[in-house]
């Protein structure tokens, strides 16, 4: 057995080692302590509404027009029927309102006829839309959007999906 080596050069070498061990864990102590503090700002939790709502059993819609407040979305029933159409403004994201037409008209729709019992107005700027949700005048840059109607499998409600921007020509038959 050979006794250690007490050289002046060994006991250096020795502690550079230790130095540089020290420093290096420190840097990662350090650089994991940084990146749990930075991660500590993201939260872990969407508090965004969300995108799949449920609305009610088909038989509780009417016949026409039923506004859906929380959900900010027109809900039309023709028959078995049905489509939904966005209740915000393009313009600023205001709440258009219905107003009933004093006389039905029939245009047609995504190459389907559809009667058109209302308009839409903006309270906030003026925007006009037709019964189908285009911009006719005002501000407003874009048509209303139209989303995806479906019935859920568990228990046959209409479930919107507010993600899922459709074409004019989507209609829900149930």
């Amino acid at each position: 057995m050979t006794p250690p080596d007490t050289t002046p050069d060994a006991k250096k070498d020795r502690r550079d080692f230790l130095l540089k061990f020290g420093t290096g864990a420190g840097v990662v102590a350090l650089a994991t302590q940084g990146a749990a503090s930075l991660r500590s700002l993201v939260p872990n939790v969407s508090y965004d509404s969300p995108t799949t709502v449920k609305l009610g059993p088909p038989a509780d819609f009417p016949d026409g027009l039923k506004f859906l407040a929380d959900e900010r979305l027109f809900i039309f029933r023709d028959g078995n029927t049905f489509h939904a159409i966005s209740a915000v403004c393009t313009h600023l994201g205001c709440t258009v309102r219905a107003e009933a037409l004093p006389r039905a008209e029939t245009a047609t729709v995504g190459g389907q006829p559809m009667q058109l019992t209302h308009r839409f107005s903006c309270p906030c700027h003026g925007s006009k839309y037709k019964g189908d949700g285009t911009n006719v005048s005002g501000p407003a840059p874009k048509p209303l959007a139209w989303y995806r109607l479906s019935v859920a499998a568990d228990d046959g409600q209409l479930v919107v999906d507010l993600a899922d921007q459709v074409d004019r020509d989507f209609r829900l038959t149930v």
